[in-house]
């Protein structure tokens, strides 16, 4: 019986990745960057996903990506998710507050679910599955850009803050960490575009070496700032449900809405992953601002752990996705399935 246990563990399949990042935010908890390192690993960061998106653009043809800016349903979708359906569940969690969420802990869920989706992880999981790449690009970079706007206005709204939420700063730094070098890259896809698709492993690598790099420098902040130690066992592991009950029903919703709305495969995983997603790059320096003279620790802890979530549960999707995406599918739209 003991043997045939073992072999039964033994067929279980482990998937890399989510080892990698469980690896990853070991690391961090044991070793984080700090100090004189921690801008080190900050813009190695940066530098991370301007390739990510140099290469991107150097993949990816300008009539896939006019196709994809064209490709409203999918985004109005996606923006509804990340700017609607995550607001309304983040008000109905005020059911829970104070006996299971604190007011600060509340305070943080709710910001959380006004922020814009995020960019780099959107993407990289949407061509780990396998799916609209070129429309991810879009959605995700339109999700940020609005946010910038959208996410200081709901905050506004649905709760008391201090201090302006809007800067100048997200659009240069979405222009310059994103935008140049995907144009950098589609200005030179004549000469090394041919090259890049005989190389995809590349861009996988990158793929996944930017989203480890991102959750190690994210998880190394907050292990630095001590946040972990502001709050009881009791409370950290009611948050952890709260954030896994949340990113379940919207993964729930967006998938189940975008087959009903009828789109292909390859358009429902760039709605899933894009729709899902909330940003920390984002997130933390607009909570730093728009909640100043508060406990901006407690705070951002909901996205923190959000964010390591969406990670680990999106990469096990990814994988189940691709396995999916690698079979004949006549439903793949023509940029992807080419």
């Amino acid at each position: 019986m003991i043997v045939s246990r073992f072999r039964g563990l033994a067929r279980l399949r482990v998937d890399p990745f989510i080892l990698a990042l469980l690896t990853t935010v070991g690391i961090a908890t044991l070793l984080p960057a700090e100090g004189s390192a921690a801008p080190v690993f900050g813009d190695a960061s940066v530098l991370a996903v301007g390739l990510l998106f140099f290469l991107y653009g150097a993949r990816l043809s300008a009539e896939a990506m006019l196709s994809a800016a064209r490709h409203w349903r999918l985004h109005v979708v996606v923006l509804a998710s990340t700017f609607v359906l995550f607001p309304v569940l983040g008000l109905c969690t005020a059911v829970l507050m104070p006996t299971v969420l604190t007011p600060p802990l509340y305070v943080g869920v709710l910001f959380l679910c006004t922020l814009p989706s995020t960019v780099q992880s959107s993407i990289a999981f949407t061509s780990i599955a396998g799916g609209n790449v070129p429309a991810a690009i879009c959605s995700a970079s339109l999700s940020n850009l609005l946010g910038t706007l959208l996410t200081p206005a709901l905050v506004g709204l649905l709760l008391t803050t201090h201090g302006s939420g809007f800067s100048g700063q997200s659009l240069r730094d979405i222009a310059l960490q994103l935008l140049s070098p995907f144009l950098a890259g589609q200005l030179l896809r004549r000469w090394i575009g041919g090259w890049i698709q005989r190389h995809r492993k590349i861009l996988g690598l990158v793929d996944r070496g930017s989203i480890l790099l991102v959750v190690y420098t994210a998880f190394s902040a907050g292990v630095t700032a001590g946040i972990w130690h502001q709050l009881s066992l009791i409370s950290l592991a009611a948050l952890l449900v709260v954030a896994l009950a949340l990113l379940g029903v919207v993964l729930t919703v967006t998938a189940l809405a975008s087959r009903w709305l009828g789109f292909s495969l390859a358009d429902r995983i760039a709605i899933v992953f894009c729709g899902s997603k909330k940003s920390l790059a984002s997130g933390l320096p607009m909570a730093t601002v728009l909640f100043a003279g508060q406990n901006v620790g407690l705070i951002v802890l909901p996205l923190m752990l959000f964010h390591q979530i969406q990670l680990m549960v999106c990469a096990a999707m990814a994988r189940r996705y691709a396995t999916r995406t690698s079979l004949p599918d006549t439903r793949l739209t023509p940029e992807i399935s080419a």
